[in-house]
């Protein structure tokens, strides 16, 4: 079970960096989101033509963080991620689009390609239950 704190965390924010490799050479991209709280996965849209799309289709092992820029050391949050990035099956293709469109609806006047990162380890930075304090999922 996935603390609901992360939950939150994830919910409550729309940007990610999402980090690649391919051919010993890294990558990141910053992308728009949407949490899918009970496939445990993020959903956003990238084109195959990008670097950080064509890497997925190379090595779909990605990781990634979502975080909250502040300069109050006592009030850092953010995760850290690892997961594999996939495009959108089939029978999660309608879900996924439906969700990422409710929370984007200007990605209705685009064609978005959607990819999913289903979540592998989870690791989320509270200061504010104590410096440094950390949830690890699994």
């Amino acid at each position: 079970m996935i603390d609901k704190k992360i939950v939150s965390f994830f919910k409550k924010h729309h940007v990610l960096t999402i980090a690649t490799c391919a051919g010993n050479e890294p990558w990141c991209a910053n992308c728009f989101y949407v949490y899918l709280e009970d496939e445990n996965a993020l959903v956003f849209t990238t084109d195959t033509e990008t670097r950080h799309g064509a890497e997925f289709l190379k090595n779909e092992l990605v990781a990634g963080s979502v975080v909250l820029e502040t300069r109050i050391i006592g009030r850092i949050r953010g995760i850290q991620f690892q997961g594999l990035a996939k495009e959108i099956p089939e029978e999660h293709e309608s879900l996924a689009r439906n969700a990422y469109l409710k929370r984007f609806p200007v990605a209705m006047l685009m064609e978005t390609h959607l990819w999913i990162v289903k979540l592998t380890y989870i690791k989320y930075t509270d200061n504010r239950l104590g410096f440094g304090k950390k949830l690890i999922w699994p």
